[in-house]
């Protein structure tokens, strides 16, 4: 009988006698590597192991105990059908090397070694053509075998927390890498062939001493997601302006002085450069960062922000806490996707502080205010209202190209005159925000067929009614601050949801409908009574990009969130949970995802 791998036929009692004492000795049960035969897996992680056992290089290759009962009809040990090794966790553990044999395992996709005490790999890791997935993290590498770089399927490779000084040339040939993390090393540079990379979605060369970059970095076109954080660096290259998938860039805890203007980087959403030296945010800058959601500029030496800020309509959060800024452009205002500003630890003089200490909303507020109205801005007292909408050029102001605008009217109703220029229009957004409203309005259904914009913020509503069902080209629905505690599962109808806002309600936990919408985006949950989090569910929103989970309830976070991996920002601050701790909450999205799977029990 032929057996797989080229492993002998058994042919001798005295042959498995032999094996089954060295498995004995070696701590590792008969029964797990039994279920790694079958399965292809072996997970021996957390076993105080000083060494890698024969009987784990051997697996593929040595005759297991079962076959000393060959029957045919035992189909529980058909052991003559075995799997070979895929993958192998050895995490955890107190290994100084690795076994040269570890060639004898060349069917391995995944090899997890991190939380060592390696100084070394074999060369023979060269061998392991088949290997996507490398965790060498957490041990007292100092370099690399060449032959690593030559695995041609390699996909994740994960080096971080070493002592790592240099990164081979050849990093280059690992051409189907997409997930790279040698933060944490002592690297001084990175090599040009860096940039060969084409398929890298995620970088993090955090926490090393990096005191420049090559230019070549500007070729990581797929790249999404570059973390540079507590580096030397002073300046970055004009050439990372080139990233045209670039949403993520971390550069925290450096020295840099100015930033680039980011020309084609279309997607970035969230930029990260506080805790350095930079000194003025300039226009062509200002002008190549349109579509950011996230901009941290804290601890900085900014003097003013300028009025071209405005320009960032998208943008969500806005941090430039510990700068010298004195004053705000009064336009900042008037950016009504902005859910957070920090100002703190500047010397702001046209703004009193009682008026910063009552929140964004109330600062936003307080901004728009001291908007000095043009004369052509200036209703006529003797004309109609242009707030009025039941006047022709009410109406005119109201329903706007595509847009049906009655915000900040302090109305608790909407006028009937508005509802059928807004349908004839064929309107897609909506905004009733800031209103009185007690309830949604009736006739909102009758622009079902071309809403997908919906924003009812700053309200008084309490319960959705389920005819909103009907609405079901939504994409966007803003429910911010109202009195809300859960929205109907009807709505399941809304299967194109991409952005779901119920910041300042009183939800206890997310809505049951919400893990419906399977193309979500976009969570901000802040500011409400959220008590748990539902990972299962979450992972059902394979699009989720960002969860905002701020000043709730949760008591305690679990460690399989950090499995929800299409998230690129998760708050969770101002929660009553004690782990993670804030120092951690603190690092970012990606190590906070990090620490929570490195607790995920095995």
């Amino acid at each position: 009988m032929s057996r797989r791998g080229g492993r002998p036929p058994f042919n001798t009692r005295v042959g498995f006698q032999n094996k089954n004492t060295e498995e004995g000795k070696s701590g590792v049960p008969n029964a797990i590597l039994k279920q790694a035969r079958a399965s292809g897996h072996l997970n021996l992680s957390n076993r105080s192991l000083n060494s890698v056992p024969q009987s784990v290089w051997n697996i593929n290759i040595d005759v297991p105990p079962e076959a000393q009962n060959v029957s045919l009809d035992n189909k529980e040990d058909r052991w003559w059908e075995q799997t070979d090794l895929v993958k192998l966790i050895l995490a955890s553990n107190k290994l100084e090397q690795l076994s040269d044999e570890i060639k004898q395992l060349p069917a391995l996709t995944v090899l997890d070694v991190h939380d060592n005490k390696l100084v070394s790999l074999p060369s023979s890791i060269g061998e392991l053509l088949n290997l996507q997935r490398l965790n060498i993290s957490h041990n007292c590498l100092t370099e690399l075998p060449r032959e690593l770089f030559g695995l041609p399927d390699l996909l994740f490779l994960h080096m971080q927390h070493n002592k790592i000084t240099a990164l081979h040339d050849d990093l280059g040939n690992l051409s189907h890498l997409e997930n790279l993390d040698v933060s944490n090393n002592q690297l001084s540079e990175l090599p040009d062939s860096l940039g060969s990379l084409h398929k890298l979605k995620s970088f993090n060369a955090s926490d090393n001493q990096l005191v420049s970059l090559t230019s070549y970095i500007g070729n990581l076109k797929g790249i999404r997601m570059l973390e540079l954080n507590n580096n030397k660096l002073t300046a970055l290259p004009i050439e990372i302006g080139y990233m045209t998938s670039l949403e993520q860039l971390h550069i925290k805890f450096n020295k840099i002085t100015a930033l680039p203007p980011f020309t084609k980087c279309k997607n970035l959403k969230e930029l990260h450069a506080g805790n350095n030296c930079i000194s003025e945010l300039g226009e062509e800058l200002l002008e190549s960062i349109t579509s950011l959601n996230v901009l941290d500029v804290r601890d900085n030496k900014l003097s003013c922000i300028p009025e071209g800020i405005v320009q960032i309509t998208t943008l969500s959060r806005l941090n430039i806490a510990n700068n010298n800024v004195s004053s705000l452009p009064f336009k900042l205002g008037n950016l009504a996707s902005l859910r957070a500003l920090v100002l703190d630890g500047n010397p702001l003089r046209s703004i009193r502080r009682d008026i910063i200490n009552r929140g964004t909303m109330e600062l936003m507020k307080y901004l728009r205010s001291r908007i000095e109205e043009s004369p052509e801005d200036t209703p006529d007292s003797g004309g109609p209202s242009a707030s009025d909408p039941s006047s022709v050029l009410g109406r005119s102001v109201a329903v706007t190209g595509k847009t049906l605008d009655y915000s900040n009217q302090k109305s608790a109703t909407i006028p009937v005159s508005v509802w059928e220029p807004a349908r004839e229009s064929g309107v897609t957004a909506v905004n009733f925000s800031k209103n009185t409203l007690t309830q949604i309005p009736e006739n909102l259904i009758l622009l079902h067929k071309t809403v997908i914009d919906v924003n009812l913020s700053s309200n008084k509503i309490q319960s959705l009614p389920v005819e909103m069902q009907m609405m079901v080209n939504i994409t966007r629905l803003d429910l911010g601050n109202n009195g809300l505690s859960d929205i109907p599962a009807e709505f399941e109808t809304m299967t194109g949801m991409r952005e779901l806002v119920i910041s300042y309600n009183r939800f206890t936990k997310l809505p049951g409908v919400v893990f419906s919408w399977t193309k979500l985006e976009i969570i901000l949950a802040n500011d409400n009574q959220v008590n748990s989090i539902d990972v299962a569910s979450l992972k059902l929103l394979s699009h989720l990009s960002t969860l905002d989970l701020q000043n709730n309830s949760i008591g305690e976070v679990p460690p399989e969130l950090g499995n929800v991996t299409s998230l690129r920002s998760l708050q969770l601050a101002g929660n009553c949970f004690r782990n993670p701790r804030p120092a951690i909450l603190n690092k970012g999205t990606v190590a906070l995802l990090a620490y929570l799977r490195d607790r995920i029990p095995t």
